[in-house]
Formats: C-alpha cells, sequence, structure tokens
C-alpha cells in the first residue's frame, strides 16, 4: 500500500512551497578586454576571449548594404 496524504494541501500552502522554483537570470560582468557584459566563468560572446587567452573566433558580420 502506498502513502496517502491524509488532508488537502491548499493552494495557499502549496504557492508557498513554490515560491522559490522561479528562474534566476544570470549575473552578468564586463569583459576583461573588450567590456562587454558577459556571463561570469564563460567566453566572451563579443570577443571571443576567457581569462586573456582567445578561445573562440568570432567573425565579424557585415551588412548587406556595404
Amino acid at each position: 500500500m502506498g502513502a496517502l496524504p491524509k488532508q488537502r494541501i491548499s493552494r495557499a500552502h502549496q504557492g508557498n512551497r513554490r515560491r522559490h522554483h522561479f528562474i534566476a537570470a544570470p549575473t552578468l560582468v564586463p569583459c576583461r578586454e573588450c567590456g562587454e557584459m558577459k556571463q561570469a566563468h564563460h567566453v566572451c560572446p563579443s570577443c571571443g576571449r576567457y581569462r586573456g587567452r582567445q578561445v573562440v573566433q568570432i567573425e565579424t558580420r557585415q551588412r548587406a548594404s556595404e
């Protein structure tokens, strides 16, 4: 026989339990090289550097009008 709840959990108690189940915005820090905002401990998406080393080659896009 499985365990069953003795009482129904009210919406208020259910909401109190779930009030911490939200998604937090990522913490952003300025890149040391280019100054753009990036996630901490991640490669910079604008310059491709991580901890002073070039990790990813970033290609600059040109507009169609040029």
